[in-house]
């Protein structure tokens, strides 16, 4: 049995390209005592990704040269030698970037399609919903009457941590890339207003008329001026989780920006930096949460999605030109 496999060709220095991916074909492995055989239906690709492509030290492993990249995926069982997983179950987990891949059964989590589409499970079901539930819920701490700031809130992220925080009673500010989002944002996802940082000469000023009480949670997810800008306008005892840093992962330089721990000092903030397996204990909680508000139509969710698996890595890339809305999925 064969498959197509995509590798990390190289490290990039600064915006990857085409030339740091490399399609191998290789021969799949019939399962061992505890392992499936599994056939990929829907992969992601997230912005996290950028950093295990370098060997700085963090808080994931990097991917190795010549080696698979690794993302998560749902997938078809073609064969089992596992307990409690039966060929043409669906799963979920980690693994190799590939048309087919022979893993321990260990790394997947069996779903149910009932609950809602497949490709959800990668996404307001997935990693991109409980990082917004735990980062909203445990670090932000909203409460009833408070203004909620999300950058990247467009994207898989935002968006969740938006409805969220409105299902508390929270004013909700979003800031995204274009005018589409921005109304998106506004009309389909319930923010109380959105702004442009791309037509905005000044997002400073921007943000104190659209949070006229200032803001009480920033949910970062990009970094930057953007962050700069949003420190600028917190209120006395806020709370900043920070997610994601998009804006400097493709930097070769340290980039120098406003001194702001004497604002996070003088407004008592605080900042907490967290990634979603750190709520591993907990990830059952957050899943539960998520599937209910998914089920009563709560909670809306979108989906960039890109047809055919040799299109991973122009998807993934696609991630630093803000071409997604919602969650960028490729379908096999």
């Amino acid at each position: 049995m064969s498959a197509k496999q995509i590798v990390l060709a190289a490290r990039p220095k600064g915006l990857p390209d085409a030339s740091t991916f490399r399609f191998e074909n290789v021969e799949v492995k019939s399962p061992a005592e505890g392992e499936v055989r599994i056939k990929g239906l829907y992969y992601s690709v997230d912005p996290y990704m950028r950093g295990r492509m370098s060997d700085a030290k963090s808080y994931a492993a990097p991917f190795e040269v010549d080696q698979p990249i690794v993302g998560g995926i749902v997938a078809e069982v073609l064969e089992s030698k596992a307990p409690g997983i039966a060929v043409g179950d669906l799963v979920t987990g980690r693994v190799p970037w590939a048309t087919e891949v022979t893993v321990p059964a260990t790394e997947l989590s069996r779903i149910d399609p009932s609950i809602a589409p497949p490709s959800h499970f990668l996404g307001i079901l997935g990693m991109p919903g409980l990082t917004a539930y735990f980062g909203l819920m445990d670090i932000g701490k909203p409460k009833a009457g408070e203004t909620v700031l999300v950058s990247g809130a467009a994207g898989a992220v935002g968006t969740v941590v938006g409805q969220l925080a409105k299902q508390a009673g929270c004013r909700v500010v979003g800031i995204a890339g274009s005018d589409e989002k921005t109304e998106l944002l506004k009309h389909e996802f319930g923010f109380d207003e959105a702004i442009n940082y791309k037509t905005t000469p000044d997002i400073t000023a921007a943000i104190a008329a659209a949070c006229p009480d200032g803001v009480d949670v920033y949910f970062d997810n990009v970094g930057g001026e953007i962050s700069d800008a949003a420190i600028m306008n917190l209120n006395f005892h806020s709370r900043i989780a920070l997610c994601g840093q998009i804006a400097h992962y493709n930097a070769t330089e340290v980039p120098m920006g406003p001194r702001l721990f004497p604002r996070l000092l003088t407004r008592k903030v605080l900042l907490k930096g967290f990634i979603v397996s750190d709520y591993i204990d907990r990830v059952q909680e957050g899943f539960a949460a998520l599937a209910k508000g998914v089920k009563e139509g709560k909670l809306k969710y979108r989906e960039t999605v890109v047809e055919g698996f040799d299109k991973l890595p122009e998807a993934f890339l696609s991630l630093f030109s803000g071409e997604n809305k919602g969650k960028m999925i490729v379908k096999a």
